[in-house]
């Protein structure tokens, strides 16, 4: 099988009321930490990671990966939460780049196997969630995150 061949799509939905959190809440960690959605990642069209998350983290690591990103230096993506302490086995989330492609890999991932993707196109992908969840955020919760990205912990690993 060709690995170019490979297709993501993300999927997630907002599982926090829209009330838990406000412009005023911003450096209220554990509210902060209480906005959660149901993220998937669909792979092939099959699932291949489905697991609630606090998701203003999920995002700081989106965009701190972002800011790390160079036309001539692609950073592995990982994500790790502050709520989960197990990582003997890697990261809940990740994308290592290697040559021109990249593998995503899941500690938590719903079938054992950790895709490779051409590297284009799974950075494209990953850049359109982080401007969508942005986006989505911001509509569903009445926020501006620019105002606060500091004040969201999240969990960074060498």
């Amino acid at each position: 099988m060709d690995h170019n061949l490979h297709t993501i799509h993300f999927e997630y939905k907002f599982t926090s009321d829209k009330a838990i959190f406000s412009n005023k809440k911003s450096r209220d960690v554990p509210a902060i930490l209480a906005v959660d959605a149901l993220f998937s990642i669909y792979i092939n069209e099959k699932i291949y990671f489905q697991a609630e998350l606090p998701i203003l983290e999920f995002y700081k690591s989106l965009f701190r990966w972002k800011e790390k990103f160079t036309e001539n230096n692609v950073p592995q993506f990982r994500y790790y939460t502050i709520e989960y302490d197990e990582y003997d086995d890697g990261a809940i989330l990740s994308l290592v780049p290697f040559s021109n492609k990249a593998r995503l890999k899941s500690i938590w991932a719903e079938v054992d196997n950790d895709y490779v993707f051409d590297l284009d196109y799974i950075i494209t992908e990953f850049i359109n969630l982080e401007q969508k969840l942005m986006d989505d955020i911001e509509a569903f919760y009445d926020i501006k995150l620019n105002e606060f990205i500091t004040h969201i912990p999240y969990q960074s690993r060498p």
